[in-house]
């Protein structure tokens, strides 16, 4: 089974690669005994992420998620960064391709498929939600100190 690899840390910073999005296919990502999803890896804990999780998924052709699931607190947003299929939230099917964003509210029954003729790889960022604020929106400070490269 494949691993993420760690690029570099430092006191405040850790970076880690998935490796190329199209070997995504050598991760498994094994949720019990009966239930393992080949072509997913979760990186938050490679990463010493705080404050949500996400994952990378790839879906070959003819391939679903093959169940519904909620969350109890946690958004989700899902970025599709290639491919073309179906996302479904509370019943409610539609298209999705590459560029398309969908978020789901924690309650938001969800499912994706790959319908299409080439893989469907996606990035999924999970976080509390109703948590961002107006001042929240604000909070990016831009330092005078000049890039040093």
């Amino acid at each position: 089974m494949k691993q993420i690899e760690q690029i570099a840390a430092g006191q405040n910073f850790s970076a880690a690669c998935v490796g190329k999005l199209s070997g995504l296919s050598d991760y498994e990502l094994t949720l019990g005994p009966d239930t393992k999803i080949t072509g997913k890896v979760f990186g938050g804990a490679a990463v010493g992420a705080t404050g949500g999780e996400f994952s990378f998924q790839v879906f070959r052709p003819g391939t679903e998620t093959g169940f519904l699931h909620t969350h109890k607190t946690h958004e989700e947003l899902y970025f599709f960064l290639s491919g073309k299929g179906e996302f479904q939230v509370d019943g409610q099917t539609f298209p999705i391709e590459e560029g398309s964003v969908v978020r789901v509210a924690p309650d938001g029954r969800r499912s994706v498929r790959n319908n299409g003729t080439e893989p469907l790889v996606m990035l999924c960022v999970q976080y509390r939600g109703a948590t961002f604020t107006a001042e929240d929106a604000a909070d990016g400070v831009i330092l005078t100190d000049p890039v040093k490269w």
